[in-house]
């Protein structure tokens, strides 16, 4: 007993006043009390950090507002303005969102654990595309770590080099992140098209693929699965439209930047190459000659195989989450044409596939002996060599051949003579794909990149304000010209009945890999709210948009 009669630092076995203060509980009582702490303390995280998002935003404001030296009385009607936009959104984000609020048009795409649908919300019209992935198949593939990961990144991330994401939620059966819809296809579709891009294109697409992973590396992240097919193009609306724009509304460039500094993603995005028109003369161009106009710039995605520094973005975290705080929850040669056919012909089926293609995975991850981001640097290697020659350096008739020439490629990449390419384009490949501890980017990142002679006399700050190399043609924000047809695929999402068993599942992984004893199989009493908990994302800009154009699809 302390002086005063306080007993709180005395040994557990003391006793005051004649009453034992040990108190014991079950484990199901601790597992239930610890639920409750976990999901108040994100409640009232939460809270802080929509908070400071507030401030920040009327902070930002106020900064555009400074730097465009707009007169004060416009100042007051954007700042209303902007008061009743966070008025808004504090209603809209308490609402509930569901499967039910969009509608779907139609599937864009397939993976081992889900698909990407393109859908329209039903109260603004607007497009996004639906990436849907199944409850059941996270838990029994052990994905969750994964899944946390790629959507606190997707809401992390608010930079033009990842796609955005506006929405994210759940019900009992999928998760559901919605996000832009890019109508230019991916790399991988480009690159099936066009065979083989000149140095000058490669040099463009790399140094656009480096700013975007530099972009997750400095958010704490590594995507682990930087490959063609998650590089998006995206696609401007036409220059004349935009331009029209403007001049029907009578708005001025700096009302343009208050605009976007607001709520309209649609002009924001359109922002930086109203910029480039302007300083470029090519807004005079005649109407017709404006709408055949097109760039499209690179945007990463998937970040399924994503990893990040908080513990929620580890697989063995989700075997036991009695101590979970918030701050958790994220070989036989051929000849060059005959190899790139055979590239070509499996590449779409490996794509889908479950095992997927190991063409672009970095050595040391195959290895499991730790990597770090230079791993992510490995793989724009590889995509070099695959703009330059036709097909990756590594590629096989089976993934597994593939994988062991990945371990060896010290005697496996080569460049075929039939394919030259300069000596700065071969060097640059090796300086990625070569061990991690010499690899280019790995002391300095991005800068160390920007200095090596291949990518001499680039514009680094200006590089997504020029057109990009290869024209992408899309006749709507809506077009899906770019992506593969699924004709045979149910656009309705039915819910099977006892189709997420998460107890039995849950329950087999604790058998398979046991915690240690003291602490029992705490999962198993937990459910499925709480291993998803806080997966729920609303954005500011996704909320407020009302344009309501609607358009549908053929």
């Amino acid at each position: 007993m302390t002086e005063g009669g306080d007993c709180s630092n005395s040994p557990s076995t003391a006793s005051c006043n004649g009453r034992n203060s040990q108190v014991s509980m079950s484990r199901y009582t601790k597992e239930k009390a610890n639920r409750t702490r976990l999901l108040l303390e994100v409640y009232y995280n939460n809270l802080a950090t929509q908070k400071a998002e507030r401030e920040f935003r009327l902070k930002n404001l106020e900064k555009v507002m400074e730097e465009e030296g707009l007169p004060e009385d416009e100042r007051q009607k954007l700042r209303l303005a902007h008061a009743a936009k966070e008025t808004e959104f504090l209603r809209l984000r308490r609402t509930r969102l569901t499967v039910a609020d969009f509608e779907p048009l139609k599937v864009i795409g397939r993976g081992a654990f889900g698909e990407v649908r393109l859908v329209q919300k039903k109260d603004t019209g607007h497009v996004y595309a639906m990436k849907v992935l199944r409850k059941i198949d996270m838990l029994e593939k052990e994905q969750v770590a994964h899944v946390r990961a790629e959507r606190d990144i997707l809401s992390e991330a608010d930079c033009e080099w990842v796609v955005k994401m506006y929405y994210s939620f759940q019900d009992s059966s999928n998760l559901y992140l919605v996000m832009e819809f890019l109508p230019g296809g991916d790399m991988m579709t480009l690159l099936m098209k066009v065979d083989t891009l000149s140095e000058e294109a490669a040099q463009f697409y790399a140094a656009e693929t480096a700013l975007a992973v530099e972009s997750i590396h400095k958010l704490g992240f590594i995507h682990r699965d930087i490959k063609p097919d998650n590089l998006l193009l995206d696609s401007r609306v036409c220059i004349h439209s935009l331009c029209s724009y403007s001049v029907r509304c009578h708005l001025s460039h700096a009302q343009l930047v208050i605009m976007c500094s607001l709520d309209d993603p649609a002009l924001c995005q359109h922002i930086l190459f109203l910029k480039y028109l302007i300083s470029s003369k090519v807004a005079d161009l005649h109407p017709q000659q404006a709408q055949k106009t097109k760039i499209g710039h690179l945007k990463l995605s998937d970040f399924g195989l994503c990893t990040g520094l908080k513990k929620a973005h580890r697989t063995d975290f989700y075997r036991d989450l009695s101590h979970g705080i918030p701050s958790d929850f994220l070989s036989r040669p051929y000849d060059s044409r005959r190899r790139a056919e055979t590239w070509k012909r499996n590449r779409r089926a490996l794509a889908y596939s479950t095992v997927g293609t190991p063409d672009y995975i970095a050595p040391e991850v195959f290895m499991q002996g730790g990597y770090s981001t230079s791993c992510d640097w490995w793989s724009l290697g590889v995509i070099m060599y695959e703009m330059l020659i036709g097909y990756p350096p590594f590629c096989s008739d089976t993934p597994q051949e593939t994988y062991k020439k990945v371990l060896c490629w010290q005697q496996t990449l080569v460049f075929p003579p039939e394919m030259p390419i300069s000596k700065e384009a071969k060097n640059v490949i090796k300086r990625f794909c070569c061990d991690a501890e010499h690899r280019l980017g790995h002391n300095e990142a991005l800068e160390e990149i920007k200095r090596d002679p291949f990518f001499a006399g680039l514009d680094w700050q200006h590089i997504r304000e020029r057109p990009a190399p290869i024209r992408i043609d899309v006749n709507s924000i809506d077009d899906t010209s770019n992506f593969d047809e699924f004709p045979d695929v149910d656009l309705k999402l039915r819910k099977k009945p006892n189709a997420f068993p998460i107890k039995h599942i849950i329950e087999a992984q604790c058998l398979a890999n046991p915690p240690p004893a003291k602490q029992g199989k705490s999962l198993v009493d937990l459910d499925a709210d709480l291993v998803f908990m806080n997966y729920t994302f609303k954005r500011f800009e996704g909320l407020t948009q009302r344009m309501g154009c609607r358009k549908t699809v053929s």
